[in-house]
This record gives structure tokens, sequence and C-alpha cells, in this order.
């Protein structure tokens, strides 16, 4: 099969297009015949950062197609199903093997390529605002990267939830069309002043839950918007920014930090949040819930398809296409 491939970290330019052998199915776990790959954000921060287990290595957390083959203890897959799946790596290939238990059908009748983009994304958001943040109607919500993947499902989750969402994104236009997805309020991080626009458009410390996907300097000034009792989820390192969190400012308002992983959630609370995505795919089936789609590129151009989602243009989801 054919596989976007590298040796070494770095860049997007050490992602290859070659032939790999296909993957063993395990005994609880099926063989997907990938039709859509999900580019996560954080497939390039593996690819950039994280050590290689073998070489070549194949990133890639989610993909949906159609499963080739079942293992022997497998009693509720199919071949022939429609599936999405989430894996530890190896989506950016023509065929994955995936564990059963972190596969969900695909609703008959739904988009597919809408389907592969929901595990990681709302199931992130999902848990963040609700599991870990606990957000409540009429709480004011900070999403920052409104125009990625988790940004663009937790504004939608949030306001659907009865909260006041606010969002950051790195232009006017994107911050005009975040309000049809829920946002009341858009900072341009890239022109303003991310404590003197929020503290203007709702007041200060008057912001209960931000929801963090860049990290850094961002995480540290998100502190400043906080209420008494403010939660923050930290779910990610867009901005690359590695600069030291100091805890101090939290003292003055009890406040919450929060670290998280949707694997990790998996891990320990398998059945919940299974359950949790499931919901997810269902209401996005039913047209509750929507996912954007900025663009398609083939898998044998993996490293532009890498490239664009760092080059911060995007507005939704970026997707390959094996076959495509």
């Amino acid at each position: 099969m054919k596989a976007a491939v590298y040796y070494e970290n770095g860049g997007p330019e050490v992602l290859r297009y070659e032939d790999v052998p296909d993957p063993a199915c395990p005994p609880d776990g099926v063989v997907v015949d990938v039709e859509v790959i999900s580019v996560e954000g954080g497939d390039t921060l593996h690819r950039a950062r994280t050590p290689l287990p073998a070489k070549p290595h194949i990133v890639g957390y989610q993909c949906a197609g159609t499963v080739r083959e079942v293992g022997a203890r497998v009693k509720d897959r199919r071949v022939g199903e429609k599936v999405v799946a989430l894996v530890a790596s190896g989506s950016h290939a023509e065929r994955v093997a995936a564990s059963a238990g972190t596969t969900w059908g695909v609703p008959d009748g739904a988009d597919l390529l809408s389907i592969a983009c929901v595990p990681v994304a709302f199931g992130t958001a999902h848990e963040a605002l609700f599991a870990l943040a606990r957000v409540q109607s009429g709480e004011r919500v900070l999403v920052h990267a409104g125009g990625g993947g988790v940004g663009l499902a937790a504004i939608q989750l949030a306001k659907a939830a009865g909260a006041e969402v606010l969002t950051t994104a790195s232009t006017d236009e994107k911050l005009a069309r975040l309000r049809e997805y829920g946002a009341s309020h858009g900072i341009n991080y890239k022109t303003s002043s991310l404590v003197e626009s929020v503290t203007k458009a709702i007041g200060p410390n008057a912001v209960h839950v931000v929801i963090d996907s860049v990290g850094g300097k961002t995480l540290q000034e998100s502190v400043e918007l906080l209420a008494y009792q403010g939660r923050i989820v930290n779910l990610g390192l867009a901005g690359r920014d590695m600069t030291p969190f100091q805890p101090l400012p939290m003292w003055r308002r009890n406040a919450t930090l929060i670290g998280m992983s949707l694997m990790t959630s998996l891990q320990h609370e398998h059945a919940r949040t299974y359950g949790v995505i499931a919901e997810c795919i269902r209401r996005v089936a039913s047209g509750e819930l929507r996912v954007i789609v900025d663009r398609k590129f083939p898998l044998a151009e993996a490293a532009a398809a890498h490239a664009y989602i760092e080059g911060r243009g995007a507005f939704g989801r970026v997707v390959m296409l094996p076959r495509g």
C-alpha cells in the first residue's frame, strides 16, 4: 500500500510518499480501507517532535473508510461496514489497523467526509467543556483558535449548552465567519491585545472557562481574564511556544488549570468517552452540529497538507484522500 512516511522529525518536507507493507489485523481490531484522512493538529506536532518508534513511521490519528478485515475476537464490526477510526498512529495511509474499541459506525446516509473529522475535534472539545471544565448555561467561554477543528467544535457545543462564547482567530474574516457558528465576540490575536479586547467586550475578570489549544504566551495571558474560580483547559501547543507557565496569577482567583488528552480519557473512561464521541457523530450526521472542510489534498501531497495547516490559513478541517 501507499503511505506518507518519514524517517526523522522535522518540518512537512520530511514526509515522503512510499510503498509500505499492509498492516496486520489485530485479534481485537479491524483493518480499514481508508477513504478520508482528517489531518489533526496533533499529527503535525507528532511529526515535528515525537520520537519515532520505528523507521519509516506513518503518522496520523484519524480516518474513515470501509472495514476490510475483522479480528477473531471482534463481534460488533463486519466486513464492508463504514467506520471512522481513531488510532495512535498510522492514518496517513491507504489502509490502517485499529482497535475495534476506537472505531465508530458511520450512520446510514451520513457524509463520510464530515464524519471522518468528528472524533478528535468534537470528542476533545466536548471532554474539555463538560467533563473537565463543567461549563454551565450562562457562563462565558473563551475558545482560542476558533477557526481550527477543535475551536469550531467547542464554539458550537458551548453555544448549544447556553454559554456566551468568545473566540480568537488570526483574521477579521475568520472572526466574522465564526459568528455564524455561535461566537458572540471575536478577538484578532494578530492585531489586538487579548486582555484589552476581552475586557472591553465583557468586562474585567469575567471569563469562566478558557479552552486553549495554543499554549505559551496565550495560555499565560488567559489567566488575567478569569473570573473567581475560573477554569482553563489546555489541550495543545499549536503556537509551538514552550514558554514555562507561571502559576502565581492563578492564586488571586482560586483558578484551575487542567491538562487534557482525548486518548487519556478513552484509556481511563472508555465507555463514557466512547459514548460521548458516538453522540457527537449522531449530532453531526443529523445536521445539529457542523463540520467545515476547508481543503482536500491527495495523500501523495501530505507534505503540502501539513504545511497548509501550519501556515494558519485553514478555516475548519483539512483532509486527505488516499485515492483522490
